[in-house]
């Protein structure tokens, strides 16, 4: 699964740690998401989409 995360962030000026303290988690999440090592739960996706201004569908790229 692609992720938009890192792309969008960069576009907001966020740092992964920013990121993280916004969702809630720590910036090793963040980094694990944005590198495709860990899935995010649903409730993270959408705690991630608000923050970065998107939706869930235009976030992840299911292939």
């Amino acid at each position: 699964m692609e992720n938009q995360i890192r792309q969008l962030r960069k576009t907001k000026k966020l740092s992964q740690d920013e990121l993280a303290q916004l969702c809630h988690v720590t910036r090793q999440t963040i980094n694990a998401i944005e590198n495709n090592k860990y899935d995010p739960t649903l409730s993270l996706a959408f705690e991630l989409a608000i923050h970065l201004e998107t939706t869930v569908d235009d976030l992840f790229n299911y292939e």
